[in-house]
């Protein structure tokens, strides 16, 4: 074999190595949290970060207390996610400040905090909508995010099973 072939070998197996510790170092998160989706991946997979959908199936999450009530006792680090996660959301809708703010109030209601964190609905977000959460203080988790974290989707409806995710 030709040496730089063996160079090229060499370094693809250090970045993946590399790649592979990032990943188990990292805080694991769960996507699509909410009353309307069973989740039994936050026992399962224990993870660190939760992604709240606050309105799922035109469902506000502040009208389940008793839901809001038991995701606060897992004193995980809570996030949102999109506001009613249909597809394409922030990527093809020009979301409002008003639509916007109704994201963070339900979010507000049922935890009693405001949400620090934002990841879009399939990780597909406009310019001016990225825009729009940036201007509200929350901290944008890009696609890049998911190259470098385990994130779990509740009942396991992401694009990569969650066993294999899991496993790398």
């Amino acid at each position: 074999m030709k040496k730089w072939i063996k160079i090229i070998l060499i370094l693809f197996f250090v970045l993946l190595s590399f790649l592979f510790l990032i990943r188990l170092i990292n805080p694991t998160e769960i996507d699509d949290v909410s009353p309307g989706i069973n989740c039994p991946e936050i026992e399962k997979y224990n993870p660190d970060i939760l992604y709240i959908i606050p309105n799922y199936n035109n469902n506000p999450i502040s009208n389940n207390e008793e839901w809001c009530d038991y995701i606060l006792s897992l004193n995980k680090t809570l996030a949102l996610h999109g506001i009613n996660h249909t597809y394409g959301e922030f990527l093809y809708l020009n979301i409002t400040q008003e639509k916007l703010n109704f994201g963070i109030s339900e979010f507000e209601k049922c935890f009693n905090k405001t949400p620090k964190m934002f990841k879009p609905p399939q990780l597909k977000i406009s310019y001016n909508n990225k825009q729009l959460v940036e201007q509200n203080n929350l901290k944008l988790s890009t696609k890049f995010n998911q190259i470098t974290h385990k994130v779990y989707h509740c009942d396991d409806l992401g694009i990569m099973s969650n066993s294999l995710i899991h496993i790398f």
